[in-house]
């Protein structure tokens, strides 16, 4: 073959990246694209860089890279990217101008030298353009991004190994989510595999069928915190909350060693390792995290609560999500068992369920685009969130606050979809001088003592003062005026 002819079978494949110039640099981007079976065609003017990649079997021509005939039989519009990768600038600049000649939608990654030429390759059409600068920091920030993770890693292995032969308690908050238990399931296979025993514990019920669907399809084991003997256990671990007795009923003096969360915490938190990033929609996804840290492959059991977690806690990717969030979704996806997520999924309502989301439903009352419902006396607080959800679709609503009574506390339950509002901080703000309150923009919840109202008999007149006093304090921190109350449909 002749240098600059691409040879007769070249026009029968459709490749995905253009390499022009194979110096240090393109030849090392050669190989990553090859490892990940990406079809690269590369040009170079140095006829001794062009035989060592044909030795290697890579489609490669001898040629100017500037002359836009040794592009006549690539069909650029099959490509995903060209990338202009020669030392030198201006020969760079060229290349980019005479490609833009033949397409103009190509996507372009140049190399430049500084800041001077990256304007330049810019000016030349070059959609995106490397200089030694960007790339070093970037490199360097992965690198560290990398070193922390690998840290959190095997300071978190060190502390569950620091139980030896007693046994580890991993504990949830009130009435546990996928989130939670799907974080508290991976903990322990984490624990189990370094032969420490583990045991799940939970406070509250679990009340929303897709959570019970969740347990029972998946045979998770849990134990209830008041069947408990905490002298049991070794250490303790939370996950998916950061404090005992913080919008929980853990006893507020359980030690706690290991805390895993994605909430921001209300206050400093004490114990042996903590974990906490905001910049995680579900703890799930940290948990995942440290599955890919441990090399450790997911069972089916495990990827699928742990994806279910992901896309309920960010509301399928449509609530406080980051781009963590889809990368760990799309390491579990393959292990992922989708009959059973559609099984979760629809599960069938309770009695109870029902009955919580029927009050809430005749008792709504509306204040501009704000509903404020009392769901009366309830046995399952995780009927609370159903019925936020549900009154949330109703026409004109951005954000819905849903309270009711269970034995001696007040549940709210809080969502919100209009984005100049946190629901999260607004129920903090309005209930934690009375119990515990917190989560995020657009999802958030409270529990209060009842304190004095418990000592009211009549029924009736609690629920009349709850919700009053509840109603005052909501629409005076969101500075919403009572008068715009409309009349319920």
């Amino acid at each position: 073959m002749e240098p600059g002819e691409l040879g007769s079978d070249v026009h029968k494949k459709d490749y995905e990246y253009l390499v022009i110039g194979c110096g240090s640099v393109g030849f090392r981007v050669i190989r990553e694209l090859a490892k990940a079976r990406k079809k690269i065609f590369a040009i170079d003017i140095s006829k001794e860089k062009i035989e060592i990649l044909r030795e290697q079997s890579y489609d490669a021509i001898e040629g100017d890279a500037t002359d836009i005939s040794n592009y006549s039989d690539i069909d650029f519009d099959h490509l995903k990217a060209v990338l202009v990768l020669t030392p030198d600038p201006e020969v760079n600049r060229k290349v980019i101008q005479e490609i833009r000649k033949r397409n103009k939608a190509v996507f372009i990654v140049a190399r430049g030298n500084d800041t001077r030429t990256q304007e330049e390759l810019e000016d030349a059409g070059a959609d995106v353009v490397l200089t030694p600068s960007t790339v070093m920091a970037t490199s360097a920030i992965n690198y560290l991004t990398r070193i922390e993770s690998v840290r959190r890693a095997k300071e978190l292995m060190h502390v569950i190994e620091g139980v030896r032969d007693g046994k580890l308690a991993i504990l949830t908050h009130d009435n546990p989510d996928p989130d939670a238990i799907s974080s508290a399931m991976t903990l322990k296979e984490i624990a189990e595999k370094v032969g420490v025993r583990a045991e799940i514990i939970y406070f509250g019920d679990i009340g929303h069928e897709e959570n019970k669907a969740l347990v029972n399809i998946l045979q998770i084991d849990m134990k209830r915190g008041k069947d408990v003997d905490f002298g049991e256990f070794t250490k303790f671990a939370i996950v998916d909350s950061s404090r005992p007795g913080v919008n929980n009923t853990i006893p507020p003096d359980t030690p706690m060693s290991i805390v895993i969360d994605h909430h921001p915490p209300p206050q400093e938190i004490e114990a042996e390792y903590v974990d906490i990033r905001t910049d995680a929609g579900a703890t799930a996804t940290i948990m995942t995290k440290y599955l890919q840290e441990f090399d450790m492959i997911p069972s089916r059991e495990l990827a699928t609560a742990l994806f279910f977690g992901i896309i309920t806690e960010t509301d399928e990717f449509r609530r406080n999500t980051y781009p963590s969030d889809f990368t760990a979704a799309a390491f579990l996806y393959p292990y992922v068992d989708r009959e059973i997520i559609e099984k979760i999924e629809t599960p069938s309502l309770s009695a109870d369920t029902l009955d919580a989301l029927g009050m809430a439903i005749l008792n709504r009352h509306i204040y501009g685009s704000y509903l404020i419902s009392n769901a009366g006396v309830i046995r399952d607080k995780d009927a609370l969130a159903q019925a936020s959800d549900y009154l949330l679709k109703l026409e004109g609503i951005t954000t819905v606050i849903v309270f009711g009574i269970a034995k001696d506390h007040i549940y709210i339950s809080a969502r919100n979809k209009d984005i100049r509002v946190n629901i999260g901080d607004i129920l903090k703000r309005a209930f934690e001088d009375v119990g515990s309150a917190g989560g995020h923009p657009h999802a958030a919840g409270a529990q209060i003592p009842l304190g004095v109202f418990g000592e009211i008999s009549d029924k009736e007149s609690v629920m009349k003062l709850v919700e009053e006093v509840i109603t005052k304090r909501i629409l005076n921190i969101a500075g919403v005026e009572e008068k715009q109350k409309a009349e319920n449909s």
